[in-house]
């Protein structure tokens, strides 16, 4: 079923993202492609990012009925309390996670034009953020462009000279030719997601990336929707006029 809202869905700032953002990247390359031609072509390509499972409880006291802990036993000590941990904790475990993002490609010699960045948990927060930074820094550094979609209002913010507004989600577009100044689009939860440009090299115009189009291919690609139980309370709160949006939005898609 297609997604019941008009613009960026917050139920899938979650477990599904992962997915999501895979499918969601292929899709700006697919869009891309037979608007950039025959010049240049729209490529993903991915990277490895080191992140933690960190959300697992840990430092669980295990204590049985009859059994005592060590040091607090009198008599002989009951042979099943040596089967029994006195703590069980979780240990750090680093996973690597595919971290996808699309290149536009002078067909020419293959040189990099414009890198399009869809941002994930793992590129705001802990070692990832540092990693993302990192790649951030040297291509503002050099002469490719850089465009980056933040549709996640979980973890830190984009870092710039002056505090972002105080909306949900962006998109930025870092063009070589004016930098250190990018254009920065705000986008609410209840708005359409926009149509971005996307720069070439001159004299060449603009490209449009119509976000909203490649984020609904993607979802319906898929269909998220079957994964999605509307019904549940979202992980990270949303404001006060946001989550009543959201409630009539599915109170009416339930209606329909």
């Amino acid at each position: 079923m297609p997604s019941p809202f008009p613009g960026m869905n917050p139920y899938l700032e979650g477990p599904l993202w992962s997915s999501f953002h895979a499918q969601l990247c292929a899709e700006i390359a697919r869009q891309l492609t037979p608007a950039i031609g025959p010049r240049y072509i729209a490529m993903v390509d991915e990277r490895l990012v080191i992140d933690t499972l960190d959300d697992i409880s840990i430092a669980t006291r295990v204590i049985r009925p009859g059994v005592t802990l060590a040091g607090k036993q009198r008599g002989a000590p009951a042979p099943a309390a040596v089967l029994e941990p006195p703590l069980r904790m979780a240990t750090i475990i680093e996973s690597e996670i595919p971290m996808h993002f699309v290149e536009i490609r002078q067909i020419a010699n293959m040189a990099v034009v414009t890198v399009i960045e869809v941002l994930s948990p793992s590129n705001k927060d802990g070692e990832g953020r540092s990693d993302y930074l990192r790649k951030r820094r040297a291509i503002l550094n050099s002469d490719v462009n850089l465009i980056e979609i933040d549709l996640l209002r979980g973890g830190q913010r984009l870092p710039m000279r002056d505090a972002l507004p105080n909306d949900p989600y962006f998109a930025l577009i870092h063009r070589a030719s004016s930098r250190p100044v990018a254009d920065v689009w705000p986008i609410g939860l209840r708005e359409r997601l926009p149509v971005l440009p996307v720069p070439l090299l001159a004299p060449d115009v603009d490209a449009e990336l119509d976000l909203q189009a490649a984020f609904t291919g993607a979802y319906d690609s898929v269909d998220y929707g079957r994964a999605i139980d509307y019904s549940q309370v979202l992980k990270l709160p949303l404001n006060e006029l946001d989550a009543d949006w959201v409630a009539s939005v599915l109170s009416g898609s339930e209606a329909r």
